[in-house]
């Protein structure tokens, strides 16, 4: 049965890794999956998503005026589409998630949703909000802090220093997040040399 999944974790865990792994599965048992992801994201070139251990794959984009439900009925009128994966889902709009939603209901299309939680000022994106209230099935990929302990917060980084306000959308990668515990982030300590630590 068709479920709506959202794999959410914080920088550097590995979710586009483990969605390019899940589209070659799909792949080499014959199926059909399309990738989609944010357009806004063109880090590795515009419509392909990349891992950090060099894999990549040409992928769909949405953007905020994107019907996902129409676009992919439309392709899966002409070939059955066994499962839609999505990196990049924090920046689903509340709408699109309902789409995605309906892909699961009216279609039985199983949708992977891949994507951060919370932003660097640790507040929810709208399409997390989203996926966090409708989504079958949840499940948090782990990171870790350079503590060593679970990260479960994205910290943005300028001039080697935390920043807590800023425009809530800035694509970059290491350049400019870390992940980090939440004793850290609240710290605001993106390393261990900013002050010593007390167990």
């Amino acid at each position: 049965m068709a479920s709506l999944y959202f794999k959410f974790a914080a920088m550097n865990s590995g979710k586009s890794t483990q969605l390019l792994q899940a589209h070659y599965n799909y792949a080499e048992r014959g199926m059909y999956p399309v990738a989609m992801t944010a357009a806004l994201d063109n880090r590795a070139g515009a419509g392909t998503i990349a891992s950090r251990l060099g894999i990549k794959s040409p992928a769909l984009t949405f953007a905020a005026e994107t019907d996902i439900f129409a676009e992919i009925k439309t392709l899966h009128a002409k070939k059955r589409i066994d499962a839609l994966l999505i990196d990049e889902a924090q920046f689903l709009s509340h709408a699109q998630v309902r789409q995605c939603a309906a892909l699961v209901d009216d279609l039985g299309i199983p949708v992977l949703c891949y994507g951060l939680k919370t932003d660097f000022m640790g507040r929810l994106f709208a399409g997390s909000e989203a996926l966090l209230c409708l989504a079958d099935n949840i499940e948090e990929i782990k990171a870790l802090c350079w503590c060593g302990r679970k990260a479960t917060m994205t910290a943005r980084i300028v001039d080697g220093k935390m920043v807590s306000e800023g425009d809530q959308v800035a694509i970059g990668g290491n350049d400019l997040y870390t992940s980090l515990c939440r004793k850290h982030f609240l710290r605001g300590q993106p390393a261990a040399n900013v002050q010593s630590e007390v167990a």
